[in-house]
């Protein structure tokens, strides 16, 4: 799915585009609020206009990906059975063309080639404990992982702050046991081990509030002799209003000179306070972001698509919970939207089945007399709900879009220089739109971001 670049839009150009998504959002609000739980019994697919649901009626999931989401398979042709309202095109085109594009200077991660569970980039010693996902965002980043890479493999000095005891504690642990792996390869293998300082990571138990400076985040630690330091401030998918402090700390505190910020997490964001930052978006109708919808911002539509081209038997779930939320209002009308824990396998369920397991967790009786009727009726517009969905995850990007230029809207207001780049893989790490702010004018180097090799 292609998109716009933040890179390289001018300040007026960021504005306005904060006026057009601000005016596409409450435009489809309708869309954006619905909670997919609720298909049938607020019948959802009725409230989407006549010619919609006829171009939409009967698309399987992998057309689905191809025709709504416009993420063909390569050398995939998009072939409509039928003419597509203007309406519908006009949402499609819009969507893709008002979201900032994720899609980095690169397709396949080319450390990834030769085995796609191991990144070739790292040593050994930095990939044991991490997951390919974070391995990739470390190594072009750069949770614990990123200071130890940053500490212990490019011998930076790095303070990593975390409000969770046990969490600290772990990572001190993983932090000795590297030293130990990248002394036993050093003395095998000296040539692997880049020679320099090591400089342990170190760790601090804080909360850092969005609203108040935290002076420990922002002491230094010192070289001996050396009178001053210059602080980044970052953060790999600093949840919630994490991604707030880091910018407001940027703001305020002339020690800290950059920053590189991955947020997630949007629906954590406080309320208000932390959306909107910025002084033009909150001056502009329709601005406000409620919880559902940067609740939907934080979908990875590349994983989804990949989902409906493979046609996985877990896509009839939102159907199946949708289905049980009809029994559970008739049962307990006073009941709504209730949280179902996990149930496994539910693709190898009958309908009926995964309902009274449904009805048992949400403390209901399991075995209340079930209309089979009704519920494989539901069971039947399985590809209705999963085409709704579509369409909301659709428009989802360009939710977290407005959030994201928000905040650089806010950094530029400030007087700092801001820069949005897509660096990660967005099939590897959904979230990944990296907010990079300085200072002080850096020319050409945000571009060189861009690259793999860079």
């Amino acid at each position: 799915m292609r998109g716009v670049s933040a890179h390289g839009l001018s300040h007026e150009e960021r504005r306005q585009l904060a006026v057009d998504l601000t005016r596409v959002l409450a435009h489809y609000r309708s869309i954006l609020d619905a909670y997919i739980i609720e298909f049938f019994t607020d019948s959802l697919w009725g409230t989407l206009p006549h010619s919609w649901q006829e171009a939409l009626d009967g698309l399987n999931p992998p057309q689905l990906a191809t025709l709504l989401l416009g993420m063909p398979r390569d050398g995939e042709e998009m072939r409509y059975r039928s003419v597509w309202p203007l309406t519908l095109l006009a949402l499609k085109s819009t969507a893709c063309a008002l979201a900032f594009t994720r899609t980095p200077g690169f397709h396949t991660p080319s450390e990834f080639l030769e085995n796609p569970s191991q990144s070739s980039r790292l040593t050994a010693p930095f990939r044991k404990h991490v997951k390919p996902k974070k391995q990739h965002e470390i190594r072009r980043l750069g949770e614990g992982h990123l200071s130890r890479f940053m500490s212990l493999g490019l011998g930076l000095m790095v303070k990593s702050l975390e409000g969770n005891q046990r969490l600290v504690k772990r990572a001190q642990h993983l932090d000795q046991e590297l030293l130990k792996a990248l002394d036993k390869m050093e003395k095998r293998h000296p040539k692997m081990v880049q020679r320099g300082p090591r400089h342990r990571p170190h760790h601090v138990v804080q909360w850092v509030s969005p609203t108040t400076l935290c002076e420990e985040l922002l002491l230094p630690l010192e070289r001996p002799g050396q009178s001053s330091a210059r602080l980044l401030l970052t953060g790999l998918h600093a949840c919630g209003d994490l991604s707030v402090a880091l910018l407001r700390h940027f703001c305020c505190c002339p020690e800290v000179v950059a920053l590189a910020s991955v947020g997630c997490c949007y629906m954590k964001l406080s309320d208000p306070g932390s959306y909107p930052l910025s002084q033009w978006i909150a001056g502009l109708p329709g601005h406000e972001l409620p919880y559902r919808l940067r609740e939907g911002a934080c979908h990875a539509l590349e994983d989804y698509a990949e989902r409906l081209h493979k046609a996985e038997p877990g896509l009839q779930t939102h159907c199946f919970r949708a289905a049980l939320e009809t029994v559970i209002r008739q049962v307990c009308p006073e009941l709504r939207r209730p949280g179902v824990q996990g149930i496994p396998r539910v693709h190898e369920l009958k309908i009926e089945e995964y309902v009274k397991q449904g009805l048992k967790r949400v403390g209901l009786d399991p075995q209340l007399p079930l209309d089979l009727a009704a519920l494989q009726a539901h069971q039947a517009q399985e590809n209705r709900v999963v085409a709704f969905f579509s369409l909301a995850l659709l428009l989802a990007p360009l939710v977290e879009t407005l959030i994201l230029l928000d905040r650089m809207l806010y950094l530029q207001e400030q007087g700092f220089y801001a820069e949005l780049l897509p660096i990660f893989s967005p099939e590897l790490s959904p979230r990944n739109l990296v907010l990079v702010a300085t200072k002080t004018p850096l020319g050409q180097a945000f571009s060189t971001l861009e690259t793999e090799d860079n």
